[in-house]
């Protein structure tokens, strides 16, 4: 699990952030901080891995935050999650070392997709570690963990066909890492089975799935579909 600590001056706006966090798999809570001095409080006790931070604090910004997390050598990564869209204030938050940067008002899907990228880029980062030394190739893949998923939707989609599934099944896939199969993905998404073959079909045709075919002892081929990286 990936223990989260929700910063936000706003108690109510802090309680929709963390279950925000708790509906995305993976994630948990760990604690809560309405202040910078809560915060570094919370870090320095350890055990957590992610921030989720807020800019406008009432004691310091969230900048000065990650600023003094790291002259202590504070580990735990940052997602600035603020209304503050100013360019100087982004600017400083990628020179300080934050992931991403998500402005308010945000859904629930925007901020999952940061959290899955962040997932993903530890699952990449754990796998590289074990060699020791990463070359260009194993750099590419930790750097390109940080993307936050893929492409919306493109129009034209066929009759019967909506954009939130055709995500919900682009989203696991992108985040599998390794083919699945159309049960596999009926069980991550909660499809039926026949809603995620008929899915998967349209997304291969359309250059967005690459097929593969398994077989195992019936004779009978598996199809196995794998998100085709732009």
């Amino acid at each position: 699990m990936i223990d989260v600590l929700v910063v936000d001056d706003d108690f109510r706006v802090a309680e929709i952030n963390a279950k925000y966090v708790g509906k995305v798999p993976g994630f948990r809570v760990a604690a809560r901080a309405h202040s910078a001095a809560q915060a570094l409080a919370t870090v320095e006790r350890g055990d957590i891995d992610l921030v989720l931070l807020d800019h406008y604090l009432p004691d310091r910004t969230g900048l000065e935050l990650v600023h003094r997390m790291r002259e202590q050598g504070l580990g735990a990564d940052v997602i600035m999650i603020t209304a503050t869209g100013d360019v100087a204030t982004v600017r400083q938050a990628m020179r300080l070392g934050a992931l991403h940067y998500l402005v308010k008002p945000f859904t629930f899907a925007a901020l999952r997709t940061r959290l899955d990228s962040y997932a993903a880029l530890r699952r990449t980062v754990d796998r590289v570690g074990g060699r020791g030394v990463a070359g260009q190739e194993q750099v590419d893949r930790i750097f390109g963990a940080l993307r936050t998923g893929p492409a919306p939707s493109s129009p034209g989609l066929p009759s019967g066909h909506s954009e939130p599934t055709t995500d919900l099944i682009c989203g696991v896939l992108h985040r599998a890492g390794q083919p699945l199969s159309a049960h596999e993905v009926a069980a991550r998404t909660g499809l039926s089975r026949s809603t995620a073959q008929r899915y998967l079909r349209h997304l291969e045709q359309a250059g967005r799935l690459r097929l593969s075919l398994k077989y195992g002892d019936t004779g009978r081929p598996e199809h196995r579909y794998a998100w085709v990286t732009p």
